[in-house]
């Protein structure tokens, strides 16, 4: 009986310790406290560091006489002392009961991921929900908000303030986490928690709040402890199942995070190698000779660029040297954006990208790579010197022309896609063009909307298709998927630039779901400084419908005359004018949800709005040429008066006058080679 008895209370003891430790966590703050309740986790730090480096001689002391809490202690004290991370560290503000009202939103658990906000509910065990997917029931909200961001934001506060409040919250923050992620399932995984890209963000937020944060109290040696128990394991994830392209550069430049600033990992030298060769590897296989990330998608081939940097920073710090070539390409990134930049900042927007500013960050490039002509490109001209070229670009791999009047942030700006569709996030709009001028934004792409959840599920098809981007539809089809990747440039006989003008040609011609066979080929002829010429040749075996889109940006006033459509704002306008006798049904389409999406805009995620889009139809009976002249007027006045008209036809292209401003121009506007290109100014 007194066995059974004894057994009963050790059963209970075992039981009240679990349930213990489970039920008060937020109370677990001392390397007491943790190693009582999770004895395995502190002894399981010692498992990956190299106990004979240079000063841990007394955790190596402590470790061999199985005195894991003195163990831990001296390590804590190692890190005060060690010379990692010192340009992470800083120097505790003053206290103080200031607020950022900003701020003090996430101390209430509402976070708002890609502009939405919510609120993340709380379990009966006191822990946040970290699989709570927000209120569009969006697994990007989930996994953004499992990247630890709001961290950042909090420990800015902190340190802007003095305020302990935002301190203590990135304590609780922390253990809640890494306590609620337990165990660590050691294989690749999609969910909310452990996924490559939120365990790679998750190792770079840390790390700056473990260095940062080093000198103050506010943050509890349990907490310490546990991010220091949990960092091998992010590691392990990010070397055994990371993505390619630009999750592969988050992922390996996570890795040697944990390799620069935490090198007592026993594993360091072999991530640290690893990294090296796979990044490198990958920098090969996803940026192309011409700087452009093979995704073709502006925010991607950032995001690439600031891994990749980040990764050659790392490899500085941990004393690694990395091939030339790996330097060299990080350039030749920057000066892609630099090219690509629109007057007022702004860099493209395609495929899977949001319109965002690049005009700091190619500043400050230009500075740290000494190339004062991306000052000059970012800037309208007021940094920097004028570039020796330009001012408009040919990307020849990535098949992108950059069309510019000049520097100034009045300047005209287009932007054609002749390239192949990309090795991820693809739209499918070969041959799409978005144009600039004033300073405003004319003709649009549709955006990238959400990813998944309720806004996915209603704008994802048309931010993908042809219907959302300036295009020819050939009987209602939309283009099937391209080429990803190519092997060759784009052929120089089908682009030229010079002084005067510049000219592009390509074609698409596998459309899903048309019978019969069709190819699309365009034309854009830009005379600089004056206006844009688009050729759009159809070729058919049978008869077809033709309709031709055009997407105007939200903010532009626009009004039909008779088959012309114009686009206003006070700084300017342009106009769209079909050039010959074809005769259009023409439809202004704005905000359209039934019996299809059409005429939506969305300039970042998870925001959108309605916008115009006019659509030109036409029935051809056999293959068919469409001309479109696009004319800009600076300030709010009248239509400039021009005229246009085709002289003739041949197989090679199409003669076109021109009488703009008061002059003539006759041009040959090719179909593709640009030796057949002729241009005269009467």
């Amino acid at each position: 009986m007194k066995t059974k008895n004894c057994l009963f209370l050790i059963l209970f003891s075992l039981v009240f310790q679990v349930s213990f430790a489970q039920q008060n966590w937020k109370d677990i703050t001392t390397v007491k406290d943790l190693y009582q309740s999770y004895p395995e986790t502190v002894k399981g730090i010692f498992d990956h560091l190299d106990l004979d480096l240079k000063g841990l001689e007394k955790v190596k002391a402590a470790s061999a006489k199985g005195d894991w809490e003195r163990a831990a202690n001296e390590l804590l004290a190692y890190y005060k002392t060690s010379q990692n991370a010192l340009g992470l560290r800083k120097a505790l503000p003053k206290v103080t009961a200031n607020n950022i009202t900003g701020t003090d939103t996430i101390l209430n658990d509402v976070f708002t991921i890609q502009n939405v906000k919510g609120k993340v509910p709380l379990l009966e065990n006191g822990h946040r929900d970290w699989y709570y997917k927000g209120p569009n029931n969006d697994k990007e909200w989930a996994w953004l908000s499992n990247r630890h961001t709001q961290l950042s934001n909090v420990m800015g506060a902190y340190f802007e303030t003095g305020n302990p409040k935002y301190a203590e919250y990135m304590d609780l923050f922390l253990r809640d986490f890494i306590l609620a992620s337990m165990p660590y399932p050691a294989e690749k995984k999609g969910e909310s928690i452990w996924r490559g890209l939120e365990v790679a963000a998750r190792v770079k937020v840390w790390s700056r709040v473990f260095y940062g944060m080093l000198e103050s109290d506010y943050i509890s040696p349990a907490t310490r402890l546990l991010i220091l128990s949990s960092l091998p394991d992010h590691a392990h994830y990010n070397r055994n199942f990371h993505g390619g392209n630009n999750w592969l550069t988050m992922e390996i430049s996570s890795l040697a995070t944990v390799v620069a600033y935490f090198p007592e990992y026993k594993a360091s030298t072999e991530w640290m190698d690893y990294a090296v060769e796979t990044m490198t590897e990958s920098m090969r296989g996803q940026i192309y000779p011409d700087g452009v990330q093979t995704e073709l998608s502006s925010h991607y081939h950032n995001v690439s660029m600031v891994s990749f940097e980040l990764f050659k920073t790392l490899c500085d710090e941990a004393g690694r040297e990395l091939p030339e070539y790996f330097n060299q390409t990080i350039e030749d990134m920057y000066g892609y954006i630099a090219k690509a930049i629109r007057p007022d900042g702004h860099r493209i927007l395609n495929n899977d990208g949001d319109r965002g500013s690049d005009r700091a960050i190619i500043l400050s490039a230009a500075e740290k790579y000494n190339h004062p002509e991306w000052a000059y490109l970012a800037s309208n001209g007021s940094k920097g010197e004028k570039p020796m070229e330009g001012p408009s670009y040919l990307l020849p791999w990535a098949g992108q022309l950059i069309s510019r009047s000049g520097y100034d942030s009045m300047a005209h700006w287009s932007f054609f896609d002749i390239g192949p569709w990309g090795s991820g996030h693809q739209h499918n709009d070969k041959l799409h063009l978005s144009v600039s001028a004033f300073g405003k934004d004319f003709l649009v792409d549709a955006g990238r909307y959400a990813y998944t959840g309720e806004v996915a599920e209603k704008f994802r098809p048309y931010a993908l298709s042809s219907k959302g981007h300036n295009l020819v539809l050939i009987d209602g089809k939309v283009q099937k998927d391209g080429p990803r990747l190519v092997e060759k440039p784009v052929d120089s006989n089908t682009v030229e630039i010079t002084e005067e003008y510049d000219f592009a040609s390509s074609s698409f011609g596998e459309f899903i779901g048309l019978e019969g066979q069709a190819n699309h080929n365009r034309s854009l002829f830009y005379v600089r400084g004056e206006f844009w010429v688009v050729v759009d040749k159809i070729s058919t075996d049978q008869a077809r419908s033709i309709s031709t889109l055009w997407h105007w940006h939200p903010d532009a006033e626009v009004k039909q005359f008779g088959n012309s459509v114009v686009g206003s704002y006070a700084e300017g306008s342009l106009e769209v004018m079909p050039v010959g006798n074809t005769s259009f049904d023409i439809e202004m389409i704005k905000g359209q949800e039934k019996p299809e999406i059409q005429g939506w805009y969305s300039p970042e995620y998870n925001l959108y709005e309605p916008n115009i889009a006019s659509i030109y139809t036409s029935d051809i009976a056999e293959g068919s040429t469409f001309v479109w002249l696009l004319i800009p007027s600076a300030g709010n006045g009248d239509r400039l008066v021009t005229r246009a008209k085709i002289v003739a036809e041949t197989n090679s292209g199409l003669k076109l006058e021109v009488n703009f401003k008061g002059d003539t121009w006759d041009l040959t506007v090719p179909f593709e080679k640009s030796e057949d290109l002729r241009f005269e100014k009467r």
